[in-house]
């Protein structure tokens, strides 16, 4: 049950609750950079024209890789991105794809020595130019970096509450409000994250009757 005894967003935290970087394994709040550059990957792979699940078996695939880190992966050859991509479901942009993931390893190593934390430290809390940064990575675009600042609020709270258009979408349709401040009085802070990816699960599954019904 949410803070606010809200009966909707008791039954999306109930039915959708997970985060996509606790559905990989990744403990963001570590704040530390293997997190948050397997976090920046999911990114870069949810930015492609492929559905959010062959997404995430992408970032599953990379990590089981061992390409954990931006040394590891400057690491990998051309042809083994393309294999794990591939096998991954990406078959129509794995080519793509695994050039540009080089690309944007290249610019994370030069331009931040491969530690995002520096990316945080230059956007100083402002959202914008964190998105603006967070988009100069090649492959990298608007949806890829909502996706990304969605989720590493739970660790980076300066940007808290943070809510993209795909999520306000979905709590606009359950009555949770039309932007971030009103969202954000619907759970507690350190329930704010599991909220919005709740609500991002629930437009993909367009499973909006479900959750209505659950909370009657």
């Amino acid at each position: 049950m949410s803070e606010t005894g809200s009966p909707i967003v008791s039954a999306l935290l109930e039915r959708h609750g997970q985060t996509f970087a606790d559905e990989l394994g990744i403990d963001i709040e570590r704040n530390t950079p293997s997190p948050l550059f397997r976090l920046l990957c999911l990114a870069m792979l949810t930015s492609a024209p492929v559905q959010a699940d062959i997404a995430m078996r992408a970032a599953r695939a990379m990590a089981d890789a061992g390409w954990t880190t931006p040394d590891k992966l400057a690491a990998s050859t051309w042809s083994q991105r393309v294999e794990v991509l591939n096998g991954a479901g990406y078959a129509r942009v794995d080519e793509k794809t695994a050039t540009q993931l080089v690309d944007f390893n290249d610019t994370l190593r030069s331009t931040y020595d491969g530690d995002l934390r520096r990316l945080r430290a230059a956007a100083d809390g402002d959202t914008d130019k964190a998105i603006d940064r967070l988009t100069a990575f090649k492959g990298i675009g608007p949806v890829g970096a909502s996706i990304f600042l969605r989720e590493v609020q739970a660790a980076w709270p300066e940007f808290y509450p943070f809510a993209d258009k795909a999520t306000l979408k979905a709590a606009g349709k359950l009555g949770l409000g039309d932007d971030a401040e009103a969202l954000s009085r619907q759970v507690s802070q350190a329930e704010f994250v599991r909220l919005i990816a709740a609500l991002v699960r629930t437009q993909l599954a367009d499973d909006f009757d479900a959750i209505r019904e659950a909370a009657s």
